[in-house]
């Protein structure tokens, strides 16, 4: 690895599993001192065990992204170790059944089941950019995790959606008020990333469904997804902010036949 990273402090959300373990795990091989933030302790544990366990430097914290105390402490816990922060990655988001399983169509969708989602979401991105930016003091690098969901409607999911939606018009306000500090905030829209999760939930049929909407023969892995935060976090990216980058293998830079002709059938 380059190192770009030497001598930084990250702090990645969502980090216990996925997407943000790939990316903690990706800084921290570059050389920055990570913190693994997630709601589940012995997921943030475990990412931060394989970070060490492989030479680089990482603490694990256990926070509820959507409780401004628990965010206030933990990034506090964080600079306490490191003494500030220079990248922030927020990628936790609410992907359970209880909130995601059941974002289904509106006419019976629970309202509880829309809050938590904005809470988790997009109230915890705020809380994660407003409580880092103050020990930004060199400035940083803010990546925040969206969605190709936030680009697109779909049958299902209008909360995750909205929510994902919101986030790329955060991106351009963090980016607007901090860019004189030297912070720059960007956004990443994945589509479907293949975790180990994503292959045990969705069906033969879906994956097919997923595979057909691609131009490209292979999928995004939450390594492909690591390699843009990376690179979105570096010194690399010096120019970008305010800007939102898909990462989709094409899905949407086509017309999906396939998808189409699906919602028709289902008419």
């Amino acid at each position: 690895m380059t190192g770009r990273f030497d001598g930084r402090v990250a702090l990645v959300t969502g980090a216990g599993s996925g997407i943000g373990a790939a990316c903690a795990g990706r800084l921290a091989a570059e050389g920055a001192c990570v913190g693994v933030l997630d709601l589940r302790a012995a997921s943030a544990r475990s990412t931060a065990a394989a970070i060490r366990a492989r030479g680089g430097t990482a603490t694990a914290l256990t926070c509820d992204v959507s409780d401004e105390k628990q965010v206030e402490e933990a990034v506090a816990t964080l600079v306490a170790s490191f003494g500030r922060v220079d990248v922030l990655h927020s990628n936790a988001a609410a992907l359970d059944y209880e909130v995601y399983g059941r974002d289904r169509e509106l006419d019976g969708l629970d309202v509880a089941v829309w809050d938590r989602t904005m809470e988790v979401n997009l109230r915890g991105a705020m809380l994660m950019v407003k409580h880092t930016i103050p020990a930004m003091p060199d400035g940083g690098a803010i990546v925040l995790t969206s969605s190709v969901s936030a680009l697109v409607g779909d049958l299902v999911h209008a909360a995750y959606g909205a929510s994902k939606s919101a986030l790329i018009g955060f991106t351009r306000y963090v980016a607007t008020m901090y860019g004189s500090r030297g912070i720059r905030c960007n956004a990443v829209a994945p589509a479907l990333v293949m975790t180990p999760a994503a292959q045990h939930t969705l069906s033969p049929e879906q994956l097919a469904d997923k595979a057909a909407e691609r131009l490209l023969p292979w999928p995004c892995t939450v390594e492909d997804v690591a390699n843009l935060v990376a690179f979105l976090a570096s010194d690399e990216s010096r120019c970008v902010t305010g800007q939102t980058l898909v990462i989709d293998s094409g899905t949407l830079a086509h017309r999906p036949q396939h998808a189409i002709q699906r919602w028709r059938d289902a008419r």
